[in-house]
């Protein structure tokens, strides 16, 4: 009896163990949850808020390891440092050790904002908006300045808005924001609209917003936007200031020319396009022509000439508003450009809109009696209009839903600046059925600040469409693509049917920009009815 009791438990515990195996067998452990904590501050040497500080090294403690992440972006150190050492960087440790190389100014508040820098080794948590603070005075500045960013042309401002504060005293001059570092700075690194700074001195300051492109504080006018106050600030105050970012129409310039084609000189133009004036210094022969175009969707002029000069360079006169200067483009031997042209309208013609032919060489002679509109093999009525500097044909015709409209051009339909001709050219484009598309009316509910432009635009800003009244209230957009789309009423004070931005030399806001609000759905087949109450 005890024989066969002894064999049982031992069968009962090889089951036993032969089960755990193959559970073992089946999975592997999970690890456990994911870790969700943020590191833990344990101290700082010297402490944080230390006064009458002198050294040139801090360390702050953590209870696991750290590492920094995206610091460049994230750390803002007010008043500003150039030469400070903060590691660790690409390791981890379990501190953050801060090297000042920088001669430390009397008697100010210096802090260190971490933002979301600061994150534990294996899953990255981020010890959020850890500041360091430090005087090299008896004690801690404590003033505040507050408020909120805008983008008069976007719905919500960009992220990483750096705010700066620029002491008014004997040194401060309109230009300081081009040159010199401001005394205080924060940033709304990557989610907020709303800034403060913090630790502030009591006085008078110049209050600056800026997208700082090159993190650098100061202000390059061809890469930043910037927002300012006409009126200085004094702290303390209880004030929520609203700063407006705008980008200033850089100062029209030219790059140096380029010989890039055979009879072509390229021209990078800074500013307007359209304001710029190129005129040929050189001597040259009495059969020479010229003329100019634009290079699509971007701010390139091409210089045409014909006969090519028995000479190495031609020297330019390019003007523009407040911009005058002599320029020498050194001729060398590329290859010629010959004559292409294409459809710009593509596959798709939306109704009632022209069919456009694009060519890379400004056209002289279009001959309307060589081209044809078809549709169903019978020729219709169109009208001919050469735009963009001769690049561009435009074909206007009544059109109908889905319906193919072949267009064909015969040969010597089209001559470009140099004599030459086209072969025969053959378009197709279809139109789609009106339902494929969807149109939003518009009623403006007490609208008093005419005259005003009304954009359409896609989500990244882009117009879509625009229309312009001074007195009119209600606004058709018709055979939109399904998509979602913004509206914006810009205030045009000036009556000039453009936006102008603003200067900050000039003390000149940009004109005021109404956001509709949410974005607008369109879908197939809808008809939306939208109304816009401005406030008084």
């Amino acid at each position: 009896m005890k024989l066969k009791k002894y064999l049982y438990y031992l069968g009962a515990i090889a089951f036993m163990s032969l089960t755990l195996v193959n559970c073992a067998k089946r999975g592997s452990p999970t690890g456990g949850p994911t870790d969700s904590i943020p590191p833990v501050f344990i101290k700082s040497e010297p402490p944080n808020f230390t006064t009458n500080f002198e050294g040139n090294r801090i360390r702050i403690y953590f209870d696991e390891y750290i590492k920094l992440k995206d610091y460049q972006k994230q750390l803002i150190i007010s008043p500003p440092l150039e030469n400070s050492v903060i590691s660790p960087q690409g390791s981890a440790a379990k501190y953050v050790n801060i090297e000042i190389k920088d001669t430390l100014e009397p008697n100010t508040t210096y802090v260190f904002n971490f933002g979301q820098s600061i994150v534990d080794n294996n899953e990255s948590n981020p010890f959020s908006y850890f500041k360091y603070v430090f005087s090299t005075g008896d004690y801690i500045d404590s003033l505040t300045v507050k408020g909120f960013i805008t983008d008069e042309l976007k719905s919500k401002p960009d992220n990483f808005v750096s705010v700066m504060l620029y002491a008014v005293d004997s040194t401060l001059t309109d230009s300081i924001i081009y040159k010199e570092r401001p005394r205080y700075v924060t940033n709304t690194l990557d989610s907020l609209t709303t800034f403060e700074i913090g630790n502030i001195k009591k006085g008078k300051y110049m209050l600056i917003a800026m997208k700082d492109e090159d993190a650098n504080f100061t202000f390059q006018p061809n890469k930043d936007k910037v927002a300012f106050l006409k009126e200085f600030i004094t702290v303390p105050s209880d004030s929520n200031y609203g700063l407006k970012l705008f980008k200033e129409v850089p100062e029209t310039k030219s790059s140096r020319p380029r010989h890039s084609g055979s009879n072509r000189i390229t021209f990078g133009i800074t500013g307007p396009v359209d304001s710029i004036s190129i005129d040929l210094l050189s001597k040259t022969p009495t059969d020479f022509r010229s003329t100019i175009s634009r290079k699509p969707n971007t701010d390139t002029l091409y210089y045409w000439f014909n006969p090519k000069p028995d000479i190495d360079s031609l020297v330019f006169e390019v003007k523009g508003p407040k911009y005058r200067d002599t320029l020498i483009a050194k001729l060398r031997e590329p290859q010629a450009d010959s004559l292409r042209l294409s459809s710009k309208t593509g596959r798709t013609i939306v109704i009632d809109e022209p069919f456009e032919i694009r060519s890379n060489i400004p056209l002289e002679k279009v001959k309307d009696s060589l081209i044809s509109v078809v549709k169903d093999s019978i020729p219709i009525d169109y009208k001919l209009l050469l735009s963009e500097r001769n690049t561009i044909i435009s074909l206007a015709f009544k059109s109908e839903e889905k319906t193919k409209y072949t267009i064909t051009a015969l040969p010597g339909a089209m001559t470009d600046f140099f004599g030459n001709v086209n072969d025969t050219l053959t378009f197709t484009s279809t139109t789609k059925e009106l339902s494929d598309y969807g149109n939003i009316r518009l009623t403006l509910v007490n609208a008093k600040n005419f005259p005003y432009i009304i954009q359409l635009t896609d989500l990244k800003g882009e117009v879509i469409q625009e229309r312009y009244t001074t007195s009119e209230t209600v606004f058709d957009f018709n055979t939109l693509k399904p998509s979602s789309y913004l509206i914006q009423f810009i205030e045009d004070k000036n009556g000039n049917k453009v936006y102008d931005t603003g200067n900050y030399l000039e003390k000149r806001q940009p004109e005021k920009v109404i956001h509709f609000g949410g974005e607008i759905e369109v879908n197939a087949s809808w008809f939306k009815q939208e109304r816009f109450e401005f406030k008084d």
